[in-house]
């Protein structure tokens, strides 16, 4: 077989009952002598329609080597194999959780307990690891695969998995208990705005002030709590910035998936083991101020990058859009007076303040609510300074009234009956939204 090495020495072990730790001890024993026996250097290279055949030919072979150790019949035999071949080709007990749709998030505490978020709900797994150093395999390959490490000198990463699902490990000695892995799913096909009107994330009329907003090119700052779906959402807004524009991305770790043509993604870099070699988000943005950018988004603001930031939305670069874990809108702006604080510039606060308030038009806040579902809370435009405050008037609302006897939240959406400044940007765009949009009488119930 092209997958083989010639060495053909057999895996000899003793009869064992087919319980859960015999049989994971089992598979490794099995896996391990696979991977003695692949040529390792041509699986990147053999078509996968081969290479599947062909692997389960050589595990069969193993198999027979070792049937006395652990009798097997053919559904067992099946399950082995396809455990395997995820050992092999992709992340192990991982792999299936990774292949559900339904499954947002996946978090291992430790290699006996996964467990899964579906629909905005926790529930536990029967998916394990056979111990530490098998989970920390699987951590290994998922960062390698990004050029990212993790070891004791570096015991914390961020990475990403080809879809561009985020994922965050952490190990002893900083996890107490074991290996920490949590992958925040992202779908293959990003979800578009009528996905999000089909989980009630939103309304229609909404929708159309959304896109307005971006065609108009108004500088957005979308906040929300963690999972409140603020790339999400960033991902859907980015699908009405016009084709024929240059846009450059600069995230942490890259998750955002645009579909024009014009994009230039950016990705920061941790340091080397020597501590050195590192790229941080705020050199990003200054480098891409060189690079003729249309619009910047930015994945999301958290540090000095801040300044930088509002500096680019200042200078030019209209309808650039990033997000922000904050509580409320105001909150967010808050944060982000606080980040720009931390580049250490000697600016007073209300100098500060009001170059906020020029830089960003409008707030959209994200809330992932008590039946896990997510909504936008509400849309704030910014209308300037009232003193030492950045002043805003609410443009849209979700207000809760109460949860259903089967524990879904009750509320509705409304316009708040102000008519926004930043409709003269839309006439000037050429973007025709309805005055009636505006009407608080303009109610949705969910």
């Amino acid at each position: 077989m092209v997958l083989m090495k010639s060495d053909n020495t057999a895996l000899v072990g003793s009869r064992r009952e087919f319980v859960s730790d015999e049989y994971f001890e089992f598979k490794s024993r099995i896996h391990d002598r696979l991977l003695d026996v692949l040529d390792l250097s041509v699986l990147d290279r053999v078509d996968p329609s081969i290479l599947k055949p062909e692997l389960k030919g050589i595990v069969d072979k193993i198999l027979k080597e070792n049937l006395q150790s652990m009798p097997l019949n053919a559904i067992e035999k099946e399950r082995l194999f396809n455990e395997i071949l995820d050992e092999v080709l992709g992340f192990g007990p991982l792999e299936p959780l990774l292949q559900d749709p339904t499954i947002s998030d996946i978090l291992v505490n430790t290699y006996q307990k996964v467990y899964v978020e579906r629909f905005g709900k926790l529930e536990p797994t029967d998916v394990r690891f056979k111990d530490d150093v098998h989970l920390r395999r699987i951590i290994d390959k998922i960062v390698s695969a990004v050029g990212r490490r993790i070891d004791e000198s570096s015991p914390m990463v961020d990475a990403r998995l080809l879809d561009g699902s985020r994922v965050n490990a952490i190990i002893p000695p900083l996890a107490l208990d074991g290996p920490i892995l949590s992958i925040r799913r992202f779908s293959v096909d990003p979800l578009e705005l009528e996905d999000l009107l089909g989980f009630k994330t939103l309304t229609p009329q909404i929708g159309e002030v959304l896109k307005g907003i971006v065609k108009s090119r108004l500088n957005v700052l979308i906040s929300g709590g963690t999972g409140s779906g603020k790339t999400t959402f960033l991902n859907v807004m980015s699908r009405f910035i016009p084709p024929q524009e240059r846009v450059v991305t600069i995230e942490d770790s890259a998750e955002l998936q645009l579909k024009q043509d014009h994009v230039v993604r950016l990705e920061t870099r941790p340091p080397n083991i020597e501590g050195k070699g590192e790229v941080t988000q705020r050199e990003l943005v200054i480098n891409s101020l060189r690079m003729r950018p249309d619009r910047i988004i930015l994945g999301e603001v958290r540090g000095k990058e801040a300044f930088d930031m509002l500096q680019a939305m200042n200078t030019g670069h209209d309808g650039s859009l990033t997000t922000i874990h904050a509580n409320s809108p105001r909150d967010a702006l808050m944060r982000l007076e606080t980040m720009v604080a931390m580049a250490n510039f000697d600016i007073p606060a209300e100098f500060l303040r009001k170059y906020i308030s020029s830089a960003i038009d409008v707030v959209i806040h994200l809330a992932r609510l008590t039946d896990g579902t997510r909504k936008m809370i509400s849309i704030q435009e910014i209308t300037g300074m009232e003193g030492p405050t950045i002043t805003m008037q609410e443009i849209f609302s979700f207000r809760q009234q109460g949860v259903t006897p089967e524990g879904k939240v009750r509320g509705r959406f409304a316009f708040c009956g102000v008519r926004p400044k930043f409709i003269e940007r839309f006439m000037a765009a050429g973007v025709r939204v309805s005055a009636e949009i505006f009407d608080p009488e303009n109610i949705v119930e969910v």
